[in-house]
């Protein structure tokens, strides 16, 4: 006698949900210069591994415009996932930067201080080293500086959460301004 309809429909659910289960995370890291506009969006974790690449979302200079520079941040992981938090609406997407060996481990954010009353942008660019040893920087803008270098994963990062403020209307916009990510 085989297993009843309910029981199999169970097994079958069982089988299939591990993947929408986040990883076990073992630490957090994250650097005191981001911004503090904006709300943050959930948190993102690869299926399963670390990730090895990301790429940036970034609105260009504008000229006679609002400036906002970074936008997003997507995550490349080994497992074939890519993953993403909050995202702003501005700009587009910045070519992949790979480790050649390993994964993603610590981190930096280039950021601009508040301008007073001038055009705020917040995150400008980020930074990862590898656990092979090789420095990236992203594809982002100019404005600001470089903090400091987050705490290291013993493995890699795993997962992100990001700080995005929202179109202020006539205000001044700043999109991405911090962001935390997971180390599993």
């Amino acid at each position: 006698m085989g297993p009843s309809a309910s029981t199999a429909l169970l097994l079958t659910i069982s089988c299939c949900m591990w993947s929408t289960e986040p990883q076990q995370f073992s630490s957090v890291l994250s650097v005191p210069n981001g911004g503090s506009w904006g709300e943050w969006g959930p948190a993102s974790f690869c299926s399963y591994g670390y990730a090895n690449g990301f790429s940036l979302k970034v609105e260009k200079e504008q000229v006679l415009g609002d400036n906002t520079a970074v936008n997003g941040i997507r995550l490349y992981c080994n497992d074939s996932t890519e993953i993403e938090s909050r995202v702003g609406p501005w700009g587009t997407w910045t070519r992949k930067r790979l480790c050649p060996g390993g994964y993603l481990v610590t981190f930096s954010l280039r950021v601009e201080p508040h301008q007073k009353m001038l055009d705020d942008t917040a995150v400008n660019n980020i930074g990862f080293k590898c656990s092979g040893g090789a420095n990236l920087i992203g594809f982002g803008t100019k404005w600001g500086k470089f903090g400091p270098w987050s705490d290291s994963c013993s493995i890699g990062i795993c997962g992100m959460k990001t700080r995005v403020e929202d179109a202020q209307g006539i205000s001044d916009d700043t999109a991405l301004n911090d962001v935390l990510f997971y180390c599993c």
